[in-house]
């Protein structure tokens, strides 16, 4: 029987990751900073400023997903010398990032509620409901341990140096939960992540052969069909 070796996702897939996860996540931390960080503001702010909220919202959740396979990047280059830390920083920041994508979940609610009821009747709606039991809230904190024990997994591997494992470690002081604006600790952190992860995507990038020329437009076109198929519901 041959045994073949598969790398997933792949270098392409993870440079992309540890390049565009980080800058959109920057990216729409900042489209929002000017903008009180309580979700009763965020929910004003999207009703004066829809299309800079939605943005800023969106920019942040996409680079969010786009950190697994960042994260597994990461994973794959800690592992062969430091595989407990490679393990436990990667599956409790993976993990973290799922409760990232669920809080955003009930933000796009939110915004649908002003657009429909008013600021009002959405303010109300998410005091009443705010800590409300759901199982993925128990993930909240897992994120913050996890980017500490993949920092130093990293560190420990040669991966990173001192200096952008400490960025990465950052992450963890990123505010988690439903409607969170920006604070300074907000910026600190995806600074942090950019500096840590984007040279690292870089290198990955350039280290091999660049894709078959179709792989372009067939990604753009599979993308815009996501985005229709999206739409139409």
């Amino acid at each position: 029987m041959t045994t073949t070796s598969f790398e997933f996702p792949g270098r392409w897939v993870e440079g992309a990751g540890l390049v565009l996860g980080p800058i959109l996540m920057l990216g729409g931390v900042l489209l929002r900073v000017d903008f009180d960080g309580f979700f009763p503001e965020q929910l004003a702010a999207f009703a004066a400023s829809p299309g800079r909220m939605t943005a800023s919202y969106s920019a942040f959740v996409a680079g969010d997903v786009l950190l697994w396979p960042a994260v597994m990047g990461v994973v794959r280059r800690v592992w062969p010398t430091q595989m407990r830390w490679a393990l436990w920083g990667g599956v409790l920041v993976l993990s973290g990032l799922f409760a990232r994508v669920f809080h955003a979940g009930i933000n796009h609610l939110a915004f649908q509620v002003v657009d429909v009821q008013g600021v009002e009747a959405a303010q109300k709606v998410i005091a009443g409901s705010y800590g409300a039991f759901h199982v993925f809230h128990s993930l909240s904190g897992a994120i913050f341990f996890g980017w500490i024990v993949l920092a130093v997994g990293a560190w420990r591997a040669g991966v990173l140096g001192v200096a952008r494992a400490v960025a990465l470690a950052s992450m963890s002081a990123l505010p988690i939960g439903v409607l969170k604006g920006t604070g300074p600790m907000s910026i600190v952190a995806t600074l942090g992540l950019c500096s840590a992860l984007v040279p690292l995507g870089v290198r990955i990038l350039r280290d091999g052969p660049p894709p078959r020329w179709w792989a372009y437009p067939l990604t753009l076109g599979v993308g815009a069909v996501a985005v229709f198929l999206g739409m139409a519901g």
